[in-house]
């Protein structure tokens, strides 16, 4: 399950051990997530794009319903503040699941995280266009680079672009999109509102577009583990990700995202037989480097907009 850029909503801190280092849990929980990845690529072939997503949300929702943030009800989760909202970014979401699955049966890792990880792009674009923020030449030349840092990896003109090219690059869109209304819910929106909508869209449009594209089978135990394995995977992944955030502030943990780039490497030549040429690794490190310094600009300006503070003895 993928939305934006990858942002993931749970509270199930008291699942996790108690540890003091944010980053660390917050790498833990990218490892993760790229394990669940990594699992929905070991059906390529076997098991349709819809078949796969209803079972990897449906094996979500059910890891994800023991657990519920401090004073909210699953029960209350449709009395929405804003549905409009809640509803849209739960559509980027279901919607960026299903390409997600089909860039990862379909390509190689490397190639995919680049794509996806164009995301910062599109949010830039949108925050420029729907929330009318300022973009400064800092963040510009960085979202360039790692424009070109894809070019370097998926090399189009020398390469030929399947299916899941395009479906990785709707991915970074959608997972934009998802982002800026993420924003526009922050502190609004019970989070069972959040993932409740997102669970119950997941499993009832895979369910019906798989039954329309050819039915909705019951998978073979082995198919049956894999996907179990991936959908079990995405909630702890949040799991963590949430307790990351508990312990460290967002703008320190942000790099870590880039973490999966290295990850999509080794498990694609691991268990997949992926092994990037050179021209491919740089242009993989340019795109975490961007994604890199555009995260830690963007702390800096925070920290030089912040009022001084006057301490009064």
């Amino acid at each position: 399950m993928r939305n934006s850029g990858r942002e993931r909503i749970c509270s199930a801190a008291c699942l996790v051990p108690p540890l003091n280092n944010g980053v660390v849990l917050a790498l833990i929980a990218y490892a993760v997530y790229s394990c669940s990845d990594a699992s929905i690529k070991a059906l390529s072939g076997q098991l349709g794009v819809f078949t796969i997503g209803f079972y990897i949300f449906l094996f979500a929702g059910l890891a994800l319903l023991p657990i519920r943030p401090n004073g909210e009800r699953w029960v209350n989760a449709w009395r929405m503040r804003r549905p409009w909202a809640v509803n849209a970014r739960a559509c980027t979401g279901v919607m960026s699941g299903a390409f997600s699955v089909l860039a990862f049966t379909t390509i190689p890792f490397a190639e995919a995280y680049a794509l996806i990880f164009l995301s910062p792009f599109f949010v830039t674009l949108m925050s420029v266009i729907v929330l009318k923020e300022q973009v400064g030449v800092w963040r510009w030349t960085s979202l360039v680079a790692g424009f070109l840092g894809v070019l370097l990896v998926v090399r189009p003109g020398f390469k030929e672009l399947e299916a899941g090219h395009f479906a990785a690059l709707v991915v970074a869109v959608l997972a934009a999109t998802s982002v800026i209304l993420s924003r526009s819910l922050a502190g609004e929106e019970r989070h069972t509102s959040i993932i409740g909508a997102v669970i119950l869209y997941g499993v009832t449009f895979n369910g019906i577009a798989a039954t329309v594209t050819g039915g909705l089978p019951i998978p073979a135990p082995s198919h049956l583990g894999w996907l179990a394995l991936a959908g079990m995977l995405s909630a702890a992944g949040q799991v963590f990700l949430l307790r990351a955030t508990q312990l460290a502030p967002a703008s320190v943990i942000a790099p870590t995202n880039y973490s999966q780039i290295v990850w999509g490497i080794a498990l694609g030549a691991a268990f997949f037989g992926e092994h990037p040429d050179w021209i491919a690794i740089v242009g993989l490190f340019v795109v975490g480097a961007s994604g890199l310094i555009t995260v830690v600009r963007e702390r800096i300006r925070r920290v030089r907009v912040q009022p001084a503070r006057i301490d009064r003895v």
